[in-house]
């Protein structure tokens, strides 16, 4: 794509960088086979394509983001199914983040567009906050019809029930059983330690039970994704800064072989970072450090190479493989391999390049979209006539959990029961734990 950006205009770091991806686009279009609001919606503007050249206009003008550019930039979900299609390697995802940062430094949002995000922004990444929250949305629901959509969605996807807060993945650190082979930083989340502690539990007990030792860092906290994926960068840049500062304290003191984490959509954040801070002096070579150490968990558990499995039900287990983990990440192949050789029957999803429609906060602040995509994955997902559900993103257990009844879980708690951990709960109804007769056994690996 020709630009044509003025040399002052090029002297901006970030400029420079959205120049040099949009100058790598062909115009090809493959891009719109894959997008899910383009396969909604059928409009150019919201595709890839068409935001590419919104982008494009808007930077190279200078001028501020129009409401017609925001529109359709908000309706991205950041799934980067595009980046998978793109014959030409187009980076979209750090195209739109700086659309993102561009339209919140130019554009003034409506009123209640403006508090909706300000409220999602402060609660989401505050975990004591964010468990007032959904108390609070909890009595709201008989009251739900007086409220706006976004609202009424937002009350709508909080769970009726939540879970207690679990001591095992608290900060601190969790010997390895036996001889340690690694050591490991795990972080902790926001969102999932509020909603599902489970998923930390089975973490931390999967890696001690196989020789590594698991640090929970006082100082890390959220990594900066939802932050960073509204525009808000001085934000998730604190964030981020305070997860690199705590783990590179770690790497200078004891060491870490990794940084591991268990919610893709924050995985494809921290792998990130070095990018991130690319033009920070002081940050750029530690984030560089901590990009570069950053796996998620089914990586870590592969490197492990585990060759004892407990005999388990032969379940019928349909993997959702979540934007962040395949199309941000790469990782493709590798959770389906590694539930199949643990000794369940992993099934396809029909679609499963498109995404649920979670989408870190999209699924609060573009409900109507959401929800359509929504009832098109659990459509595809109850076609696989399976038992249950396992996906590697908080995000979307809770978007799929509140439209199934099937059950649906973290492929860590599947691994961790496969391999003589705990017995995940949410499959209670499915199948029962054979704990008695079990006992390990030696699979080819």
């Amino acid at each position: 794509m020709q630009t044509n950006f003025s040399p002052e205009a090029l002297k901006d770091p970030s400029i420079s960088a959205s120049n040099k991806i949009l100058r790598k686009c062909v115009h090809c279009g493959f891009c719109t086979a894959t997008c899910p609001t383009f396969t909604l919606l059928g409009d150019e503007l919201d595709s890839p394509r068409g935001r590419i050249y919104l982008i494009k206009e808007m930077l190279e003008k200078g001028r501020p983001a129009d409401s017609e550019t925001v529109k359709h930039i908000d309706r991205c979900l950041s799934c980067l199914s595009c980046m998978t299609t793109c014959p030409s390697s187009v980076n979209y995802m750090h195209l739109v983040d700086h659309a993102r940062e561009y339209i919140e430094k130019t554009y003034r949002r409506p009123l209640m567009d403006r508090t909706i995000r300000a409220l999602v922004a402060l609660v989401l990444i505050r975990p004591r906050l964010f468990r007032l929250s959904l108390l609070a949305a909890r009595l709201a629901k008989p009251f739900k019809g007086l409220l706006s959509p976004r609202l009424k969605a937002m009350v709508e996807m909080s769970p009726n029930t939540l879970p207690r807060s679990s001591s095992r993945g608290l900060p601190g650190i969790y010997p390895a059983v036996g001889s340690r082979r690694m050591r490991v930083a795990l972080l902790q989340g926001c969102v999932q330690d509020v909603l599902d502690p489970q998923i930390n539990r089975a973490t931390i007990n999967l890696l001690n039970r196989h020789g590594v030792e698991v640090v929970v860092s006082h100082d890390a906290g959220c990594c900066g994704a939802m932050s960073h994926h509204m525009g808000k960068t001085a934000e998730s840049h604190k964030l981020a800064k305070a997860d690199i500062d705590a783990w590179m304290r770690e790497i200078d003191g004891k060491g870490l072989d990794h940084v591991v984490i268990n919610a893709s959509g924050c995985g494809t954040t921290v792998k990130d970072y070095g990018y991130m801070f690319r033009n920070d002096p002081e940050m750029a070579a530690k984030a560089a450090i901590i990009s570069s150490r950053a796996c998620d968990i089914v990586e870590l558990f592969a490197k492990l190479d585990v060759k004892e499995f407990v005999t388990v039900p032969k379940l019928r287990i349909a993997y959702h493989s979540a934007c962040s983990m395949q199309h941000g990440q790469k990782i493709t192949t590798l959770p389906s391999e590694l539930l199949a050789r643990a000794g369940f029957e992993v099934v396809t999803i029909p679609e499963g390049h498109l995404c649920c429609g979670s989408a870190g906060t999209y699924n609060l602040l573009q409900p109507e979209i959401s929800t359509r995509l929504l009832h098109r994955k659990i459509s595809n997902i109850e076609s696989t006539n399976c038992m249950a559900i396992a996906t590697g993103n908080i995000g979307c257990i809770m978007q799929i959990g509140h439209g199934t009844s099937i059950p649906i879980l973290h492929t860590v708690e599947l691994l961790n029961w496969a391999t003589g951990g705990a017995f995940p709960e949410s499959l209670a109804g499915v199948v029962s734990d054979p704990r008695g007769a079990i006992k390990p056994q030696k699979v080819r690996g």
